[in-house]
């Protein structure tokens, strides 16, 4: 049973981003037959977009020209410790060749598929917070020391 107990930190919109951009995987929320849809997925972020390679059968597709939301987080059971962003924004496809030739070298797909298809989400929106040890500051405009992440990242 936890005794210490927990506060609630907002993380700024670029200390968001910032987490963001360091874990490979977040959940896409987006609308398919009037229903809330997610979908877990690897990303990269790529000047300040969420960018993610599709298949063509990929559910995902139904997101693009939606306003969607792109969640990620990291969690630590043992401390209860964590954290949870959210990019708002929305879902285009990338037609440009050029830009697709860069952006799939970036950007690995993780499953065995031919990956033909790559959505990015310029956010318009950033929001995040961070549930901290009660002797932290919670005050966004004086965070604690960013560090390596709490996490430990596989080999």
């Amino acid at each position: 049973m936890l005794t210490d107990p927990r506060g609630l930190r907002e993380l700024t919109a670029d200390e968001a981003l910032r987490r963001l951009g360091g874990v490979p995987v977040g959940r896409i929320v987006f609308t398919s037959n009037a229903l809330p849809t997610i979908r877990p997925v690897n990303h990269r972020l790529v000047d300040g977009a969420v960018v993610l390679r599709c298949h063509g059968g990929a559910a995902v597709l139904g997101a693009v020209g939606q306003v969607v939301a792109y969640e990620a987080d990291e969690i630590d059971l043992a401390s209860r410790l964590a954290w949870s962003v959210i990019a708002t924004g929305i879902a285009g496809e990338v037609s440009d060749p050029d830009e697709l030739a860069q952006l799939e070298r970036l950007v690995e797909p993780w499953l065995a598929h031919d990956m033909t298809h790559t959505i990015r989400i310029r956010p318009q929106l950033v929001t995040g917070f961070e549930v901290i040890a009660a002797d932290q500051p919670t005050d966004a405009r004086h965070p604690p020391p960013m560090g390596e992440s709490m996490l430990a990242q596989p080999g």
